[in-house]
């Protein structure tokens, strides 16, 4: 899924009004497992100059990416680290922890070929799901518009949810760059 799809299921699967700590977790925690790509690409596009089929095309799978993918990406890593949060009944590590592991999961069902090993330490297998949420090889023109479409309703939701000035522009601010990926989808599908 999108990093922005993220942000939003783990805003209103963790987030909390009136409560920024426990709040901030949750959205670090929603981007942390896609951190080491836009930290890794960002600096090879726009610092090294590497041409983005580089990047995306060999860079990506790569062993010292993927081994960096697969501490990131692990159901293993953030289990333990939720099981913790839990025992120590802090709400922010939960939401933290909570908000990785919820990337994870609907991460999981949707990656073919750039899927990542999500059992990591135990095993570095992954699963190449038929389905995509990006590739039209593996049915990305259909699921891709389902992401948006049901992350935009759900910022229906946290937008009555959040009434705070800053926090309803971060949402709307979300909110815009799904839209703009829903074109993206429909100007793609078009040509």
């Amino acid at each position: 899924m999108m990093s922005q799809t993220h942000l939003i299921f783990g805003l209103a699967a963790f987030g909390q009004p009136n409560q920024t700590r426990l709040t901030l977790a949750a959205l670090a925690g929603s981007f942390i497992p896609d951190a080491s790509l836009y930290l890794l690409a960002g600096t090879h596009l726009f610092v090294l100059n590497t041409p983005p089929e580089v990047v995306f095309g060999e860079l990506y799978y790569s062993e010292n990416w993927q081994a960096i993918f697969r501490i990131d990406n692990s159901f293993i890593v953030w289990g333990i680290g939720l099981i913790l949060a839990v025992m120590l009944k802090s709400k922010v590590a939960i939401a933290l922890c909570g908000a990785a592991f919820l990337h994870l999961l609907l991460d999981f069902p949707l990656h073919n070929d750039d899927a990542r090993a999500h059992f990591w330490p135990i095993t570095d297998w992954k699963f190449f799901s038929p389905v995509s949420y990006w590739d039209s090889n593996y049915y990305g023109h259909f699921v891709g518009p389902l992401e948006v479409a049901a992350s935009l309703l759900v910022c229906v939701v946290l937008l009555r949810r959040f009434t705070g000035r800053w926090m309803r522009g971060f949402i709307g601010l979300l909110a815009a760059m799904q839209a703009a990926a829903g074109v993206a989808y429909i100007v793609g599908a078009l040509s």
